[in-house]
């Protein structure tokens, strides 16, 4: 019998699984996080006003059963305007942090917060989270919600010989935007979601300098339209082949939109990629996953705007390419760089270079404490595409041995290699809800009673 569950990770993944593990009447949660504001984690808790939710309100509720929560919150408040649109990701923390008082003074006794850095987790007849201060928790079931892993540093520079203000490795840590002057030109690597982000807040600091944007493809983040005409979206699950699935998309993008022609594929996603095979998943990945990326995980469209008004202005500049080199001068590090599709390189002398080339899940590759060492004694492995933690349908952590284990646990975007669509708030929603539903023996209760 599971009485207990320790979840190591506050954020977004880790406060709702204890929040409905309490929902559904289910075991004591403690939840373990180094950091010491619990339930908004990095995404919502680091922002900046200037960062905006990626996706309107009214679908960022916090519980699949109840999908207007989130705006009877904003409405409490007095922003119901703001249920219809895009509200800063400030305000979502806010709204997760309530969630976790709330659960807190609703369920006395239950619910159980411990600050702390988790080294290891052991489990045998029951588990045993080791802490870093040498303290540690005793639990009947452990879950790893540990969020996504930082990027890995490019080969082509060594950190090590460059000055910590000319490398940021961190895009989060506030030195990586602070200290610029205004004839300063900053390299981001990186052309995606977290890109935005930083030159949002380069330009809410005020700094005016160059910025350069650097990706393999040099692709932007599509934005969200307004809402378009109804249509009847296809019933069943396409083939989870890549070329019939490139022709099917383009053949419903034309019909329908293609907003609407990925829209539409939402409910089949995580079922493709299971149905996938492995050759399958990797050309996905290699060839196809940077145009999903930009197509799928879009901008609201304030912020597509300001973006846009940056490229015009010249301040921001989007380039295709890859790093040769880097070298650190008096003046700043002189970066050559190839365009893509050409074989001379470039130059370019930046102030700063701030990585911000998304988030990696390669366990052996990873230098989080507590992924290395329990990779290094086989209680997890990595999955078959090496994009995170191994697990099976019901989230159990799978080890070298190839066996499921049934007290160990995993959640969000670590387990992105099972289940592939597993980053935004209503699928790691949906994850959260099912494994504490299982894990308080209610997951046979029909939604609804």
């Amino acid at each position: 019998m599971i009485d207990h569950v320790a979840i190591v990770g506050a954020g977004f993944s880790g406060s709702l699984a204890a929040i409905n593990l309490l929902r559904h009447d289910g075991p004591r949660a403690t939840l373990i996080d180094r950091q010491p504001d619990a339930g908004a984690g990095l995404a919502y808790g680091a922002a900046h006003p200037s960062h905006l939710l990626n996706v309107r309100a009214a679908n960022m509720s916090a519980f699949p059963d109840d999908p207007d929560h989130f705006v009877r919150w904003l409405d409490r408040r007095g922003l119901g305007e703001a249920g219809r649109t895009f509200v800063p990701r400030l305000a979502y923390g806010d709204y997760l942090r309530d969630l976790l008082d709330r659960a807190a003074a609703d369920f006395p006794g239950r619910l159980r917060i411990v600050r702390g850095d988790a080294s290891d987790v052991e489990a045998q007849d029951r588990v045993t989270i080791k802490l870093a201060d040498g303290d540690c928790v005793i639990a009947d079931a452990a879950i790893l919600a540990v969020g996504n892993l930082p990027p890995h540093t490019p080969p082509e520079i060594d950190a090590a010989a460059l000055a910590p203000a000319r490398y940021a490795a961190d895009c989060w840590n506030p030195a990586a935007t602070a200290e610029l002057g205004a004839d300063d030109t900053v390299l981001v690597l990186g052309t995606g979601l977290t890109m935005v982000d930083v030159v949002l807040l380069l330009d809410a600091k005020g700094f005016r300098g160059r910025i350069v944007a650097l990706s393999r493809r040099g692709l932007l983040p599509h934005a969200h339209a307004a809402p378009g005409e109804p249509w009847v979206p296809i019933k069943e699950r396409p083939a989870p082949v890549l070329s019939r699935l490139v022709r099917t998309l383009r053949e419903r993008a034309a019909a329908i939109g293609w907003r609407s022609a990925i829209d539409e594929l939402r409910p089949f996603t995580q079922d493709m990629w299971r149905a996938a095979s492995l050759a399958e998943r990797e050309r996905f990945i290699r060839h196809a996953r940077p145009w999903w990326d930009i197509h799928r995980h879009r901008l609201a469209p304030a912020v597509a705007t300001r973006i846009a008004a940056l490229q015009e202005s010249g301040q921001l500049r989007v380039v295709a390419g890859k790093i040769a080199f880097a070298t650190e001068r008096q003046e700043g590090v002189a970066v050559d760089w190839r365009p893509r599709g050409r074989s001379d390189t470039q130059g370019i002398v930046v102030q700063r270079i701030i990585n911000c080339t998304g988030p990696q899940g390669h366990l052996h590759r990873t230098s989080e404490p507590l992924l290395h060492r329990l990779t290094q004694a086989g209680v997890i492995q990595p999955d078959s595409a090496r994009l995170g933690i191994d697990v099976d349908e019901q989230m159990r952590v799978i080890g070298y041995d190839g066996v499921p284990n049934d007290r160990i646990f995993a959640l969000g975007p670590m387990t992105r290699g099972a289940f592939w669509e597993i980053v935004a708030v209503p699928d790691i929603r949906n994850q959260a809800w099912t494994l504490a539903r299982r894990l308080s023996n209610a997951h046979w209760v029909a939604e609804g009673l």
